[in-house]
């Protein structure tokens, strides 16, 4: 081999091998998700355009490993202490409480950063909104304090029921209790009495249905889980078939056929966390971000799916409505 050709054998040899170098001194964000990929990409995204906001593009100037629970909580505590063994910058905590208090419980010197449901100074994840102190900030979506709400949408809808369902994953333990909590406060004060239905697997779903038609329920709350707002297809199916007026946390349910949803807007609170990701590189530190909440909420109706049950929209839901699915 001529000594030309020999040189530019070696160079081609140690790309890869510096590419990988590179990659290895990038800093690693570690995401710890209580979902699936498949249901959460869009939001993902939303988080990867945050970073970009900041200056950071995955590959380039940073790299991510994900953790995906696919609902089955009891995994996020191992999935939490494996990202720590592995030395990451920051652990975003994305769609759960349980994913968020597992990280804190992992960790109390890598920065988190968390896009949760619940009130993140009763879970204990915060001292304060504005300051949250140690080592965890981010985003509160508003999923507990807007499920009063749609209760109340859900009863104007059916006004004669006396008894509705609520769908809750019972292996997500904080988001059931905070989330029962204020239902069973909004039913009090409706007048109405709550059906409590459990399922941590898309087995269950259709007990659960068969439950609430053998109960004479007028309606069901689907709780905000990521369990359900990846299988929201089979729900908003069951409920075509079992003639069950529902209301879901997210748009997705109604534009798979799903009757209404009410929620906060996912796509804002993960764009928001991953622009604090990229200030907590930059040097920022997590007890002088304060935590922001989630202000805008969308309701979407179905009037195909509410003829099909044979509904009567009121005229208030149709204005208040962001979109209305004809």
């Amino acid at each position: 081999m001529r000594r030309r050709e020999f040189i530019a054998g070696l160079g081609a040899a140690a790309w890869p091998v510096a590419a990988r170098a590179q990659q290895r001194s990038l800093p690693v964000i570690g995401v710890l998700h209580a979902g699936s990929p498949g249901g959460y990409a869009p939001y993902i995204e939303a988080f990867r355009a945050g970073l970009n906001d900041i200056g950071f593009v995955q590959d380039r100037n940073l790299t991510m490993e994900f953790r995906w629970a696919e609902s089955h909580y009891a995994r996020l505590s191992e999935f939490a202490d494996d990202l720590v063994r592995r030395k990451v910058a920051v652990i975003a905590t994305l769609a759960s409480t349980e994913a968020a208090l597992a990280a804190k419980r992992a960790t109390n010197s890598i920065p988190i950063v968390f896009s949760i449901g619940a009130d993140p100074v009763e879970a204990g994840l915060v001292a304060s909104l504005n300051k949250p102190g140690g080592n965890l900030t981010g985003t509160a979506l508003l999923i507990t304090a807007v499920v009063a709400k749609r209760l109340e949408l859900l009863h104007e809808l059916v006004p004669t029921a006396m008894l509705l369902g609520f769908l809750v994953n019972p292996t997500d333990l904080a988001g059931a209790k905070y989330q029962t909590r204020e239902l069973q406060v909004a039913a009090n004060l409706l007048g109405v009495r709550l059906l409590p239905l459990n399922a941590s697997d898309p087995s269950e779903f259709e007990t659960a249905f068969a439950a609430l038609v053998r109960e004479r329920a007028g309606g069901l709350l689907v709780g905000g889980d990521s369990l359900f707002s990846v299988h929201f297809d089979q729900l908003a199916t069951l409920a075509a078939r079992y003639r069950v007026p529902a209301i879901y946390a997210r748009r997705e349910a109604t534009t798979a056929g799903g009757l209404m949803s009410y929620g906060a807007r996912l796509s804002d609170a993960y764009r928001v966390a991953g622009t604090y990701v990229g200030r907590i590189l930059k040097g920022e530190k997590p007890a002088d971000l304060p935590v922001q909440q989630s202000t805008r909420v969308e309701m979407v109706l179905n009037l195909k799916a509410a003829k099909a049950l044979g509904l009567t929209v009121p005229n208030t839901l149709l204005v208040a409505a962001d979109e209305v699915i004809e």
